[in-house]
């Protein structure tokens, strides 16, 4: 195992007894790589100094904080229990005891405007190597569902802004989402993009096994009710679905798709399709180099368009 990243919910809720017994489940069932990446989410409001302590003794290198704003109006907008204090003080103790430690931001909040998007950036900027920034959505069955929330054109000029801003600051964009200073990579999420395998554990956890997508039951109850495999919903991935995916996957990333890698993976006939689809868009969407085809900043702000052309 290269990675391990714990989070999806929201793991410093677990006191430290509870911490204590999922270590030692994980231990006992997993195989750690000498140096892997292991990394932690944590929130502002229920991060604590025993959570810090046990991490350090452990095998945590990685923490991931969600941050989203540290404006106190848009934090109360978002219903975040957490305020710039705790926000400041949650980085400042992550980095005492020698964690890298990674931070989340959204734009397109309503009343969030470029001097409040540049005030977030320059803040977690200063803190991290690593951020990403996600615009906000409001998905059915959330909170959110039925609020107004920016559209995509809407938020486009926030997004730009970022792109521009955190270069400044020396922060590479190396995925549509995530920026890293001195090649700070989330190896996990890289992961993700490079459609490696990944095991998913837990309610709600999605994995990914040689072309088999899988997604667990959601609800705990169910989920610990079941035996063997707790999957709820399964996909299998025919050899040209799985090509596209990889494509549109690779291109999420400042390193695309390789082609000679590619061909020789997925064969020529489906290479040339894709590529063919992409050559029909602007020029200016894509860095072409020593065969290999990779978004541009611009091609990064309008990654679903391109993306869209390749299923």
């Amino acid at each position: 195992m290269e990675t391990l990243y714990i989070g999806g919910g929201t793991p410093t809720f677990l006191n430290v007894a509870d911490w204590e017994s999922l270590i030692e489940i994980l231990e006992n069932g997993l195989s750690f790589s000498k140096g892997m990446e292991v990394s932690v989410e944590a929130n502002p409001d229920s991060l604590n100094e025993d959570h810090l302590r046990l991490w350090k003794t452990w095998r945590v290198n990685r923490v991931s904080l969600g941050i989203q704003s540290f404006s106190p109006g848009i934090l109360r907008w978002l219903g975040r229990l957490h305020d710039e204090k705790q926000a400041i003080e949650a980085l400042e103790r992550c980095a005492e005891y020698g964690f890298a430690s990674s931070g989340d931001l959204i734009f397109g909040i309503p009343g969030q405007d470029l001097r409040l998007w540049h005030s977030d950036l320059r803040t977690l900027s200063g803190f991290v190597n690593h951020l990403s920034i996600y615009q906000l959505t409001a998905e059915p069955g959330t909170p959110l569902a039925g609020k107004r929330v920016a559209s995509q054109s809407e938020a486009y000029p926030l997004y730009r802004f970022a792109q521009w801003y955190l270069n400044r600051r020396g922060f590479l964009q190396y995925e549509v989402a995530s920026f890293a200073r001195n090649e700070s990579w989330c190896r996990h999420n890289l992961s993700y993009w490079k459609q490696t395998n990944v095991l998913g554990l837990g309610p709600s956890a999605w994995g990914y096994l040689d072309g088999l997508r899988y997604r667990n039951a959601a609800p705990l109850l169910r989920y610990l009710r079941q035996e063997g495999l707790r999957w709820e919903w399964t996909e299998s991935l025919l050899q040209e679905d799985r090509a596209r995916e990889a494509a549109i996957l690779a291109l999420r990333t400042r390193w695309g798709i390789r082609w000679k890698t590619f061909r020789r993976r997925f064969g020529g006939e489906i290479s040339r399709k894709l590529a063919e689809a992409l050559s029909e868009l602007p020029p200016d969407l894509f860095v072409k180099r020593n065969g290999r085809i990779s978004l541009s900043d611009k091609g990064f702000r309008l990654g679903n368009s391109i993306w869209e052309r390749l299923v």
